[in-house]
């Protein structure tokens, strides 16, 4: 299949809602083949660490948010779209993979991660080689886009910095967890929500409220991936509950808990705390009111994306979007 084989939009009956993977399942399936095709390298070692992650599974949230704003925006021929969600799908894997150094993350998605698999030095090296794959395809289109998948970049690596200054640092704030946020996971929803709409011929205004919509819901799923990291389960998150708070990662509910709770406090700003600290942090967390404040916040960040979408007209596409919005929270639950 080829990206000219679905270059009209899904035909819908007047009415009928459809679930995003109906409406651009198709258009995912190519973006899958063409992260498929990129993987391929002389080096074998480079295919099978790159695969490894792919293959392990993943939402392909992104991807799939930029085909949802492409189509809601009016878009036709999604194939600009589909070679940028590929891209934008390998630049948030190869942070996976240099994750997973820096933490000495040994799962991820539930199997054992690249880094365990195969070691530091193909997955140092896998990473720089998906983010190489990824710019040999975003880099042929205009110098915008470009420059917004460098600059996503650029966030990732800030954010990747911040996150490790504030590593089990007690004087952490709300203001600099939304930053790292911000960077660490909103850069790639943003541009990919920027860049779908942009393909479509949208205004500028029009774009710049697509990429905050992008911002929004990214800031969103981290809350929500934060939240799911202490209410769990291991089976859902694909890693050990309290990995965030055993690591002294500065994630929300420990942010918000480190004033109020000693246990959370003690055992994020300790360097090796016991398995039995940390179940008795987790288990103050569960049973304060921190998590319903987390969902909070979780939940005004996905309503400010709802009011981005408005920009666009009603359509099965921007319900789709307002359906993917809506099911982050429906993940805490």
């Amino acid at each position: 299949m080829t990206p000219a084989t679905i270059s009209s939009a899904t035909e819908l009956e007047p009415g009928r809602h459809s679930s995003p993977s109906e409406l651009v399942g198709e258009e995912l399936r190519v973006v899958e083949d063409r992260i498929v095709e990129l993987l391929g390298s002389d080096e074998a070692i480079l295919t099978r660490v790159g695969s490894a992650l792919i293959g392990a599974g993943g939402k392909r949230i992104r991807p799939a948010l930029a085909l949802l704003v492409f189509r809601a925006a009016g878009g036709e021929d999604p194939a600009d779209t589909i070679d940028v969600g590929a891209a934008i799908e390998l630049i948030h894997s190869a942070t996976l993979l240099h994750d997973d150094i820096l933490d000495s993350g040994t799962i991820r998605r539930g199997k054992p991660s690249p880094y365990a698999q195969f070691g530091l030095t193909p997955t140092l090296v896998g990473g720089d080689f998906l983010f190489a794959k990824a710019f040999s395809v975003a880099g042929r289109f205009d110098a915008q886009v470009v420059g917004w998948a460098a600059d996503a970049c650029v966030q990732l690596c800030e954010g990747e910095m911040l996150q490790n200054r504030h590593r089990r640092n007690l004087d952490v704030g709300l203001q600099e967890y939304i930053t790292i946020a911000r960077c660490k996971t909103a850069s790639l929803f943003r541009q990919a929500s920027r860049i779908g709409a942009h393909f479509a011929g949208m205004s500028d205004q029009d774009v710049d409220t697509l990429a905050k919509f992008g911002d929004e819901i990214g800031i969103g799923f981290q809350m929500v991936d934060d939240l799911l990291d202490v209410v769990g389960p291991e089976s859902v998150i694909g890693k050990p509950v309290g990995s965030d708070l055993r690591e002294g990662a500065p994630a929300l509910p420990t942010v918000l808990a480190l004033a109020e709770i000693p246990s959370v406090a003690s055992v994020f700003s300790s360097p090796n705390p016991s398995e039995e600290e940390v179940k008795e942090a987790i288990y103050a967390l569960r049973h304060s009111g921190t998590l319903d404040r987390v969902r909070a916040l979780a939940r005004e960040r996905i309503q400010s994306a709802l009011e981005c979408l408005d920009t666009l007209p009603e359509s099965a596409y921007r319900a789709a979007l307002e359906q993917v919005t809506l099911e982050l929270l429906d993940r805490t639950s």
